[in-house]
């Protein structure tokens, strides 16, 4: 897709990632950048930054009225980048109820299909685009105390494959992007190499201008896809090791982007 010219929309935008992703499209010469996050008082930032180029907009990606009225505001896109997520302070066992799981999977797997849903066709009239998701190498690999993000995230995945063929033939690809550790407050916690946000989104933006339609944004998603076409039973192995690694680390308690 060629991202010059083009209209995106940017979900969970207001930092971290999300907040990386509007500023590398608006130096790619995208046209204008809906910022999406549930406090839209949030997105200040952005529009003292780059001006008129970024329209903030007030979205939580679970509340179908909320979807239904960012779609009524932003008719003209054509590149919807689903990047909002939530991780649970907890694994399944540790809430000792499915709490984190529904949440999880609420805002990371139904959100996206939300908004695929009410962006679609006004993609398609605007004369095609992208959707594209934000997943994870949890999409790909599960790790214990983690279990419930990357069964929301495997729902993300297969979610994203099935739109790239409900979408064949209408002029509009869809592009799942996978990376490990990032440096945003979600993972904060956790005491390994992380990636930048910015170097994140430049490599996911190199490969949808390629058109590659599964991105590996980093050097831990190359070696664990890597890893489990090699030796799947090494790689899960070495997921194991790190999980444990982190958590006694982690705290308790949602976090978001």
């Amino acid at each position: 897709m060629r991202l010059a010219g083009s209209v995106a929309l940017v979900t969970g935008a207001n930092r971290g990632l999300g907040r990386a992703f509007v500023a590398a499209l608006l130096d790619r010469g995208v046209a204008r950048v809906h910022a999406a996050a549930r406090r839209p008082e949030a997105l200040a930032p952005l529009r003292d930054m780059h001006g008129d180029r970024v329209v903030p907009l007030q979205l939580d990606v679970t509340d179908q009225a909320q979807v239904d009225r960012a779609a009524a505001a932003a008719p003209d896109v054509t590149l919807l980048l689903n990047n909002a997520g939530v991780l649970a302070g907890s694994g399944l066992l540790d809430a000792g109820s499915v709490a984190p799981l529904q949440e999880e999977l609420a805002v990371n797997a139904v959100g996206p299909a939300r908004m695929a849903l009410a962006f679609a066709p006004a993609i398609e009239r605007n004369g095609g685009g992208a959707i594209v998701n934000m997943l994870a190498i949890a999409s790909l690999c599960t790790a214990p105390h983690f279990g419930t993000y990357s069964a929301a995230k495997m729902a993300a995945m297969a979610l994203t494959q099935g739109l790239r063929c409900d979408l064949a033939g209408r002029d509009i690809e869809v592009f799942g992007i996978y990376a490990g550790l990032i440096d945003t407050d979600m993972i904060a916690f956790i005491d390994q190499e992380k990636s930048s946000p910015a170097a994140i989104a430049a490599r996911s933006l190199d490969g949808i201008e390629a058109g590659i339609p599964e991105i590996d944004a980093d050097d831990r998603a190359v070696a664990l896809r890597q890893a489990m076409r090699d030796d799947p039973d090494g790689a899960l192995a070495a997921m194991f090791r790190r999980a444990r690694q982190v958590r006694s680390a982690r705290p308790a308690g949602r976090k978001s982007v």
